[in-house]
């Protein structure tokens, strides 16, 4: 089994993506575009689409100086698509957990079934300034937390009895009453539970929240894959940035990149070279990997290639019509249902 997701933020992972994107660079910030990108990744049967943010903008200087929070963009696109899954990185240090939690059951209603979270942690002097806060939250708690609030009504709470004019069941919905380290929670969530139970969550490993993570996505370090299974992950992502032979070879197409605006390591993989010695990349991980993230270095040369050559190769094993189903994951009972 080799479950695909592929990142689809702004005109590619290359800073100077948008060099080569075609078109001009604010057409990026536009529906069309995401559209775009988005529907060509469903067509090609990728299991998820993930949309990178940051607090502030990425870039103070030539590079892509903007981009639309991730969460509106996959609202935007959830009710037109009906397969793929979509998962926007949230910040839990510049989110308030009750708004985070809202906003994802949300899209997982918008969506029927198909949302995502990729757990981001802001944690930059500047980035946490946003907010005015003067330190990071920590990740563990916003996941327990915002599982929690998923939980909080039954999944039979609402019985909409004309009769009676009930809309729910009162004794299904539960306060959560969390106090954490930075914040307290009473709850219950204002939405109903998501359709999913509980939104895949898919947390960097270098958070180190492995036994709260749907997926959990690493780097170089195969290492840390074996780790977060034996922590409790059910699955294992890898990292991969990927500079394909296209026109001109790989390596020719990233010097030319990097001479514009340099890509930093991000400790993930890089393959640089053809779509053939891709494939066998993916065919060698180890064991404990279950899939990857692909983060194309430009979306209008790598991804026509990546949806044409590639995804087809890997089908999910089974194409539900949840991303829970998708990837092989349970529904999760609420921890308030009685038993």
């Amino acid at each position: 089994m080799m479950l695909i997701a592929v990142d689809l933020d702004g005109d590619g992972a290359h800073p100077a993506a948008w060099r080569h994107s075609g078109r001009r660079p604010g057409d990026v910030l536009t529906a069309a575009a995401l559209r775009e990108v988005v529907g060509a990744a469903e067509a090609a049967g990728f299991a998820l689409a993930t949309f990178a943010d940051s607090p502030l903008p990425p870039s103070r200087g030539l590079e892509a100086a903007g981009r639309l929070e991730a969460g509106t963009r996959a609202a935007h696109v959830a009710p037109l698509t009906d397969r793929i899954g979509l998962a926007p990185t949230l910040h839990v240090s510049t989110t308030e957990p009750f708004h985070l939690a809202t906003q994802l059951a949300s899209l997982d209603y918008a969506s029927n079934g198909r949302a995502g979270w990729v757990v981001g942690t802001a944690s930059d002097p500047d980035d946490l300034a946003t907010v005015g806060a003067d330190s990071p939250t920590d990740p563990a708690e916003v996941v327990e937390v915002a599982r929690r609030l998923w939980d909080s009504w039954e999944d039979d709470a609402v019985i909409k009895d004309v009769a009676t004019g009930r809309y729910l069941d009162a004794d299904r919905v539960h306060h959560v009453d969390y106090a954490g380290a930075s914040f307290s929670v009473t709850g219950p969530l204002i939405t109903p539970r998501p359709p999913q139970g509980q939104v895949v969550v898919l947390a960097p490993a270098e958070l180190d929240i492995d036994f709260q993570a749907d997926i959990v996505l690493v780097g170089r370090d195969f290492t840390r894959a074996v780790q977060a299974k034996e922590a409790g992950a059910p699955l294992v992502f890898a990292e991969i940035e990927v500079v394909l032979d296209a026109g001109a070879p790989g390596d020719e197409r990233l010097a030319e990149l990097d001479g514009a605006s340099p890509w930093p390591d991000s400790g993930r993989l890089r393959h640089t070279g053809s779509v053939a010695a891709l494939v066998d990349l993916l065919r060698s991980l180890p064991p404990a990997v279950d899939g990857v993230r692909l983060h194309p270095a430009t979306l209008a040369v790598d991804l026509p290639i990546l949806a044409r050559e590639v995804a087809g190769l890997f089908p999910p094993p089974q194409k539900g019509a949840t991303l829970r189903s998708t990837l092989g994951l349970p529904r999760p009972a609420s921890r308030f249902a009685r038993r």
